[in-house]
């Protein structure tokens, strides 16, 4: 099996800090550009974050300057550094990945998605 899983989400307090990870497992050869969204129940799913395999980065601007992305490609990880946050910011966060895996007879393109880490700011 190839999955996704994130870890880090909780309970702070406006102005605080929290550290997101996702980490990769699995047959997977290659992560190409990964990505952090959030969701709020009744809303759109949003993206929050990306990095490509080459470091670019791109952020949503309700975010900019408050949050950084970055990868780890030795151990298949993402993180989202999250500082100063808001209450606005409260959600589910998703992290998703292009990735290619081998399942010992083909090679294989495909999008995963992790379960999801609960983020709550209070005011």
């Amino acid at each position: 099996q190839v999955q996704l899983e994130e870890s880090g989400g909780g309970s702070v307090q406006a102005g605080g800090s929290l550290r997101l990870s996702c980490v990769a497992s699995g047959s997977i050869v290659e992560i190409n550009t990964m990505n952090w969204y959030r969701q709020v129940p009744g809303k759109q799913r949003e993206l929050v974050a990306k990095v490509t395999s080459g470091g670019g980065t791109n952020y949503a601007d309700s975010v900019k300057g408050r949050f950084t992305i970055s990868r780890d490609n030795a151990k298949l990880s993402v993180h989202l550094r999250m500082n100063r946050l808001k209450p606005e910011d409260t959600a589910v966060y998703y992290c998703a990945a292009d990735v290619v895996y081998y399942n010992g007879s083909f090679y294989y393109t495909a999008d995963l998605w992790g379960q999801g880490t609960q983020v709550t700011v209070s005011s």
